[in-house]
């Protein structure tokens, strides 16, 4: 195991990039499912596909793209084909094996809200909207779901439904039509957490070393569940952390000299 300290926020990135394998096609949304799914590339899964909605296929990044239109996932890709292409043969056609998304908020049961903070008429905050992730949340065989643990973003019920996870539980989902798992984990900077098999409600499995179940439950604005057996989440190696620190860094020296 790492004998090095490591941050939060690098222990939430390799928890999540460890749920890859190497045989995964992976749509990745920028941020930390990005970082997640690049550590995961350099490490255990050299042969993952990583896909963005931009259309670049099997791209490789050196460094971590600012957005989808970002450059270097064009310059590294196998292939780039038609937005439209993208999600009418490759997401729709069911030929992604996980969808990897993150949150403004959060339900207990991986319904994402990235629209509004308040009512959709007057709200307190508009965000970036939802672009592809609706249709990745439907359509990708199931989702992964990173987020720091806040109160703010894990909420009882969101304000605005924009990516459909278990809706409100139980078997909502396949009532709806859905033939994909949806949301089977999520990782945040505390924990790691699956739905329950039968309510569909996220539960804790894990809880990351220097994080305890009263601070998990402090951050959490819903009841916490715990499953049956809660371990604590394997620290972070010496590999993963230099990997994951030196992809950092480049991302940083290289907007740096894009901003010079």
């Amino acid at each position: 195991m790492g004998d090095q300290d490591f941050t939060p926020d690098e222990m939430m990135t390799i928890a999540a990039a460890r749920a890859l394998s190497n045989d995964d096609v992976c749509f990745v949304g920028i941020g930390a499912p990005s970082a997640a799914c690049n550590v995961a590339r350099l490490t255990h899964a050299p042969d993952i596909t990583l896909i963005y909605e931009s259309g670049t296929i099997g791209t490789a990044p050196s460094v971590l793209p600012l957005s989808i239109g970002d450059g270097e996932l064009c310059e590294t890709a196998l292939t780039t084909v038609a937005v439209p292409e993208m999600f009418r043969y490759w997401l729709q056609g069911g030929r992604i094996t996980i969808g990897f998304l993150g949150a403004a908020q959060l339900d207990p049961f991986g319904n994402i809200n990235t629209t509004v903070i308040g009512e959709y008429a007057k709200p307190k905050t508009r965000l970036p909207g939802g672009g592809g992730a609706p249709e990745i949340a439907s359509s990708c065989g199931e989702v992964f779901i990173t987020l720091k643990q806040s109160k703010r973003s894990m909420v009882k019920a969101i304000d605005f439904v924009t990516s459909f996870g278990h809706g409100k539980g139980g078997t909502d989902r396949q009532d709806l039509g859905l033939i994909t798992k949806g949301p089977t984990l999520l990782v945040t900077d505390m924990a790691v957490w699956r739905p329950h098999p039968v309510s569909k409600e996220f539960e804790v499995h894990s809880i990351h070393p220097g994080a305890t179940r009263a601070a998990t439950e402090e951050s959490c604005g819903w009841d916490v569940r715990y499953a049956e057996s809660v371990e604590e989440t394997p620290t972070p190696t010496d590999m993963e952390l230099a990997t994951l620190r030196a992809l950092k860094a480049r991302t940083a020296e290289a907007h740096r000299r894009s901003a010079a």
